[in-house]
């Protein structure tokens, strides 16, 4: 059966919030700037293959200036942070190999990001709730050994609970130009809860899209995905179909967390967990049939529908483990 959780209270909708502490203390390993340490366990992660918010439109990412830590070409502008996400920029120059790391303040899990060197502000998350969390940018020295550009420390308490999972960031990339935003307006048009709208975004993309099993056998590390490429091409491999379902639902104003984590114990894999303002967060998601939601993975869906014992599966809660929040 499906698990739904009520996130508790909606911490009195809503702190306003701020970001308390400025940006100065080393990253959570402590390493200091200039510093050259080996980020050999963590680079390149293989990629998964296998009250309701009032919000209605797309809410991109700013970078204000208002609060930032600019260090040995790399800025890290942490002036929302209470709205979920830092944004980090390499101004430098050439073509480094940089990453960002981010320790959260409750599972403390590092997330790691590629850093494009091309002077543009990249979105990244801070979706582990309220504290304290680790920022830090670094520079391919040789092979897996890095220098610390820049590490800081910020204290956030989010304006609410949605903040992280209804804004674009790298995984989950989308603009008002997108043209996935434009084909989640036309499909939602009619709907007028978000449990109409996850419906219609989900039978259309299980319906629309093929599982890429050469993609999925060639990836590269690193790879993000394009959710507009994906839509055009009408295939993809697991982050492809969760990326897109994010993409489209946040656009028309659901909470949607992209997960990664492990299914059957051993599998990485991607899927997605959503809001529904009646019943709270549904975990490890989506799939309606007209009476009940079951337990839905939008990958295993597809390329499942036709199979009874996959569809049992993927409705069964504990062969889901969460590793990471996007």
């Amino acid at each position: 059966m499906m698990k739904k959780q009520l996130l508790s209270g909606f911490m009195a909708l809503l702190l306003l919030a701020g970001i308390v502490s400025g940006c100065a203390a080393p990253a959570a390993d402590g390493a200091q700037t200039g510093d050259i340490i080996d980020l050999g366990g963590l680079i390149d992660e293989s990629v998964p293959l296998t009250g309701a918010p009032p919000i209605s439109t797309v809410i991109m990412p700013v970078a204000s200036g208002a609060a930032t830590k600019a260090e040995n070409s790399a800025t890290i502008d942490y002036s929302n942070a209470k709205d979920g996400y830092v944004m980090v920029k390499w101004s430098g120059g050439g073509s480094p190999k940089l990453k960002v790391l981010i320790t959260g303040p409750n599972t403390k899990e590092q997330y790691q990001y590629n850093l494009s060197a091309d002077g543009s502000y990249n979105t990244f998350p801070l979706s582990d709730g309220n504290g304290s969390y680790s920022i830090g940018v670094y520079k391919q020295a040789s092979g897996t050994q890095y220098t610390v550009v820049t590490t800081c420390t910020v204290s956030v308490q989010l304006s609410d609970e949605f903040a992280p999972f209804l804004r674009p960031n790298q995984y989950v990339n989308f603009n008002e130009n997108s043209t996935a935003v434009a084909k989640a307006a036309e499909l939602c048009k009619s709907c007028t809860t978000n449990l109409e709208k996850v419906e219609a975004v989900y039978n259309y993309v299980v319906n629309s899209l093929t599982y890429d099993t050469n993609k999925a056998a060639t990836v590269q590390k690193g790879y993000v995905p394009n959710v507009d490429s994906v839509l055009a091409a009408g295939t993809g491999i697991c982050f492809d179909y969760a990326a897109l379902m994010s993409a489209m639902l946040r656009s028309q104003g659901v909470p949607i967390k992209l997960v990664v984590g492990y299914v059957g114990g051993s599998t990485y894999h991607a899927w997605i967990n959503c809001w529904d303002e009646n019943g709270g967060w549904v975990d490890e998601v989506i799939y309606f049939d007209g009476k009940e939601w079951k337990l839905m993975d939008p990958t295993f869906a597809s390329s499942g529908n036709q199979s009874e014992a996959i569809m049992q599966y993927i409705g069964n809660g504990t062969n889901y483990k969460v590793k990471f929040l996007y």
